[in-house]
């Protein structure tokens, strides 16, 4: 997926807040690495989506799909992840939401 030694930014908001909100206040620590994932296919890769199934995403992480499920769950709550399917057995297109700027 990624060379060696390749890096990408992310906002100091991701570790100073949201790590220890979705880890300590949603108790969530897959949600807040589906998160960081989601943002490195993304906003780490200057791409405005992703196309990945549930499965994909956990096989790449190292959780479960369900726990995959779970975590999307409560970032489409926190309003940081939105997803969309044409169909419903669509393979789900992810955009990351910068909640805390105004030009998301």
């Amino acid at each position: 997926m990624t060379a060696a030694g390749e890096t990408f930014r992310v906002d100091t908001y991701i570790v100073d807040v949201l790590l220890r909100d979705l880890v300590g206040h949603d108790r969530s620590s897959a949600a807040f690495l589906v998160y960081l994932y989601l943002w490195r296919r993304t906003r780490g890769s200057k791409a405005t989506s992703v196309q990945l199934s549930h499965r994909e995403i956990a096989a790449e992480i190292g959780l479960s799909k369900s726990a995959v499920q779970l975590a999307l769950r409560v970032l489409h709550r926190r309003g940081l992840v939105k997803s969309k399917q044409r169909l419903q057995t669509d393979t789900p297109e992810h955009i990351v939401v910068r909640t805390w700027t105004r030009a998301n």
